[in-house]
C-alpha cells in the first residue's frame, strides 16, 4: 500500500547529496519506494519528484505533468517512474521559466533550462526507454535529474533577482 511521505525543505541534507543508482530495479523495496512517491507527488500537486525529496538516496524520480493549482499551463503526461534516468544528448538552445519546487514551497526561481533533450531510462519494471523532451516536459526532467544529483532549482539560478515569492508569481503571472 502507497503511503504520501513527507517532503524534506530547502537545507536538509538530503537535497545536497548525489543519488545512488538503482542495481535492482524489482526489489520490493524499490517497488514501493516507486509508488510511495506516486502518493506523494499526487497528494503535494506537483509535476514532478525525485527520491531525495522523500529522504531516500537513490537515483529515481517521477514525472507526472498535468495541469494543476501550481501549474495551470502543465501538459497531460501519465505519471512515469524513471530509474536511473539520463540525458543522453541536448540542443543548444536555452530558455528561461519560473520554477517551483516541493522543496522550496514558498519561492518560484527563474531557472535557464535546455529546451530540447534526449533521454534514457528504464522503467519500474526494468524496461529501458529513450525519448525527446522539449520545453516543458524537458524542464521537469531537468530539475528533477539535478535533485538527483543533489542540486535545487535555488542553486541555479543567476542571482537572487530571479527569486520571487510563490504568492507574488501568483499574482503577476496567472
Amino acid at each position: 500500500m502507497a503511503t504520501s511521505q513527507p517532503i524534506a525543505q530547502l537545507g536538509h541534507p538530503i537535497l545536497t547529496k548525489k543519488a545512488q543508482p538503482i542495481e535492482d530495479i524489482s526489489s520490493p523495496s524499490i517497488q514501493q519506494l516507486i509508488d510511495d512517491m506516486m502518493q506523494t507527488v499526487e497528494n503535494a500537486g506537483g509535476v514532478g519528484i525525485a527520491t531525495p525529496q522523500i529522504h531516500h538516496n537513490k537515483r529515481i524520480f517521477i514525472v507526472c505533468s498535468k495541469p494543476n493549482a501550481r501549474y495551470p499551463n502543465a501538459p497531460d503526461m501519465p505519471p512515469t517512474a524513471m530509474v536511473n534516468p539520463e540525458i543522453v544528448s541536448h540542443g543548444n538552445e536555452q530558455e528561461n521559466g519560473w520554477e517551483g519546487c516541493l522543496s522550496v514551497p514558498s519561492l518560484r526561481g527563474l531557472v535557464p533550462r535546455y529546451t530540447y533533450i534526449e533521454i534514457s531510462y528504464f522503467d519500474r519494471n526494468g524496461y529501458k526507454h529513450h525519448a525527446i523532451y522539449t520545453d516543458f516536459l524537458a524542464r521537469i526532467f531537468q530539475h528533477e535529474l539535478d535533485h538527483l544529483d543533489g542540486l535545487t532549482f535555488v542553486d541555479r539560478v543567476a542571482s537572487t533577482d530571479d527569486l520571487i515569492s510563490e504568492s507574488e508569481w501568483f499574482r503577476q503571472y496567472n
